[in-house]
Order: structure tokens, then sequence, then C-alpha cells
């Protein structure tokens, strides 16, 4: 497959200072004088400012992109600093958005930049999707990756997709009104999310930060390619990218002829189900808050609290007292002759997800007054002891 059409017409003319500015594209015969006029003219959306938005806005408003939307509703936080290059340390506690705007400006005042800082969902996606010619989707959920699939398709609008996690990463282009036939779009890939609690998001599993520098430039590099109509997309194929061998594969792509028409936007949350539905019936009066954690300790009383987290975790930070026992290995059934019988058991995680389901199973085979903590170790750092890090 070679080069699609352009998706954008030039804009009448560079200035004076765009030329000296974008000297180094204008001498790329590829590109030139009418492929920096195609950028100027660009309307491109970003979902997220966070580890792939982060170096995917500084370089598309670097290359001249004439507009940027920016959807990200969060605030930045010390954590995300080892990625979001975007941000600073002064940053923290502003809303990502408004620090991504400003790191914009200083790489290219030129760049006119539309904050969208309502969380992005059935409501107003169209709406949002509308205003620009390409949306590049560097979202960490499956339940955003759907919305931005279906709304994509509704508008007749390409994306370019990132994902990573670890060591790796992969990147696509989505396009169901593509030229030639073409087209197919992400439900293509992934006909139906995984399971709930089946693939860990960063937060749980962690991602090396420069990872997203990786993947985050290849975003863009299909952006500037869709948007000037040079190169060959990377429309029908998937690369994905293993950091620790240093190994690219290429995994081809295909039309599902399955794959059902989309015509409306649904109720994401409900079709990717955060937790699964045994866990969130267990965790329903099952779940018990920091304070009364506390309570149990300070009163004496006799009971087992279970870590479900990973060792690593384990290691970053615990709750004195607690056990460690990874969720995997409840879910399995290899650990539930290690839990007492004699005394209530209280599970905890990282931020109760994983123990809801860690609660489900202990409930099914038979420890039916286990609860779990609400919040997990986060909200136990938070609310009773704040000497304790987080991560």
């Amino acid at each position: 497959m070679s080069a699609l059409p352009p998706l954008v017409e030039p804009a009448a003319e560079l200035t004076k200072e765009e030329v000296a500015r974008y000297s180094r594209h204008l001498i790329i015969p590829d590109v030139g004088v009418n492929g920096q006029k195609r950028l100027k003219n660009a309307k491109v959306l970003v979902i997220g400012a966070g580890g792939l938005g982060s170096p995917a806005l500084l370089y598309l408003a670097a290359a001249g992109v004439g507009t940027l939307g920016i959807v990200d509703f969060d605030v930045v936080d010390e954590s995300n600093l080892q990625r979001q290059v975007i941000h600073g340390q002064s940053d923290v506690g502003k809303l990502k958005a408004a620090s991504a705007q400003e790191s914009i400006a200083e790489i290219n005042p030129l760049v006119k930049v539309h904050l969208h800082t309502d969380r992005l969902d059935s409501s107003n996606a169209l709406e949002i999707f509308e205003q620009y010619d390409l949306i590049v989707d560097g979202t960490d959920n499956f339940a955003t990756r759907y919305l931005v699939n279906d709304a994509a398709v509704l508008l007749g609008k390409p994306y370019v997709w990132g994902s990573i996690f670890r060591f790796e990463g992969q990147v696509s282009v989505f396009w169901e009104d593509a030229p030639n036939g073409k087209g197919l779009n992400y439900r293509d890939l992934y006909p139906e999310p995984p399971p709930p609690g089946m693939v860990p998001s960063c937060a749980e599993g962690g991602v090396l930060g420069v990872l997203c520098a990786s993947i985050g430039s290849i975003m863009v590099t299909e952006a500037i390619k869709l948007l000037t109509g040079i190169g060959e997309p990377l429309l029908g194929r998937l690369i994905s990218y293993d950091a620790l061998d240093m190994k690219y594969r290429e995994v081809k792509i295909r039309k599902d002829p399955d794959t059902p028409k989309i015509t409306e936007l649904i109720d994401y949350e409900a079709f990717c189900g955060v937790v699964s539905d045994e866990a969130a019936q267990a965790a329903s009066g099952s779940t018990i808050t920091p304070a009364e954690l506390k309570a149990k300790f300070d009163s004496g009383e006799n009971f087992a609290l279970i870590d479900v987290r990973e060792p690593h975790e384990y290691e970053i930070v615990n709750i004195k007292g607690a056990t460690l026992i990874p969720k995997d290995r409840i879910l399995s059934g290899e650990a539930l002759a290690e839990l007492p019988q004699d005394k209530p058991i209280v599970l905890h995680c990282k931020s109760g997800a994983r123990s809801a389901e860690a609660l489900a199973a202990l409930h099914a085979a038979g420890f039916k007054d286990a609860t779990h903590l609400g919040g997990g170790v986060l909200a136990w750092a938070k609310q009773i002891d704040p000497s304790l890090p987080t991560y």
C-alpha cells in the first residue's frame, strides 16, 4: 500500500518566520513547502496528555501542526514525571492540559491550542472530534479506546493508536473510511475487550519511562504522513516494539467481516466492565474503609490482613502486619490452604480492584466473612499513615 491522499489542504502561505523555523522540513523534497503548509492548516486532537500524549504533543507542536486539541481532565502527579515529559516539577497539582499548553507555547508559540478538560464520554466525544482532521489516541484504558474508535468511525476520521506496558508498545492507524477499500477499525483487531482484571494498567504493572518516547514518536510520524500524504501509513499494519530485545515486529490486520457495523456510541464502562460482575458483587457489603481497618488494629482484634499485590510492590510499601499472597495464587486456588480458617480475613491491594477479584474467589471457596480494604494501600497511606510512600 502506498501513500494515501493528504488529509489536509495546504495553508495559503508560510511567513518569513515560519520558513526559518521549519527550514529543515522544507529542504526535504517529500515534505517541502507544500507539506509544511498542510501541517500549518492541520487540526490534530490528542487524547491524553500523559505518557504517550507528552512526546506526541511536543513533536506535533515542534513540527508546526497549526492547531492542537488536548483532551485530559486529570492533574499532574509526581509519579507522572518519570515519563510524562511535557510536565515539570512546578506543574504538580496543575491540570495536565493546562501544563501541556504552557510547554507547547514554549516550543512553538505559532501553534493554536484548544483544551478539553471534561472527561471524554459518549455525550461529548462526537462534538469534540468533529473539530479536528485527525485523532491521536494515547489513552491507557479499554473503555476510552473503544469510545475513541467508535466516535472516529461515526465521523469518518482516521486516528493513530498507541499503547504501552512495561517494556513493550504497539502502534497502528485505524480509518474505517480510508480510500481504496483499505478501511478498518480497532474492533477488527480487538472485537471485544479483555475480561476485567486480566490486563493490568500501567499504574498496576508499570512502564519504562523512555518507552513512551519510542511509541509516541512513531505515532507522530504516522500523523505527519497522513496529514501530508507521504510514505506508507500503518493502516492495516500493527507495529509491536520490544525494548528489552530491541525488536520491532509487524503484524498484518485485515478487515473482519464479522465486525458489527458501528451505528451509535454506547456505555463503554459497562461494555468493558471495569471490574468483573463477581468482584463487584463480592465487594458490595464486604468492603471496609481505612478507618475501619485501623479500628480493628487498635482494638487488638484477631484477624488476618492479606496483601494480594506482587512481591516488588510489597517491597515499595506495605501495611505493617500484612502477609503477602499474590492475587494469582488465590485465583488459581493454590494459596487457599495457606489462609487461616479460624479468624476473619481482610484483603488489600494497591487501589481495591485486584483485592475485589480475590475476594470473589474467597467467597466462592467458602470464606464467606472475608472483606477487602476499599481504596487499598493508597487509601491507607492517604488517610491513616501519610508517612508511607505511594506509587
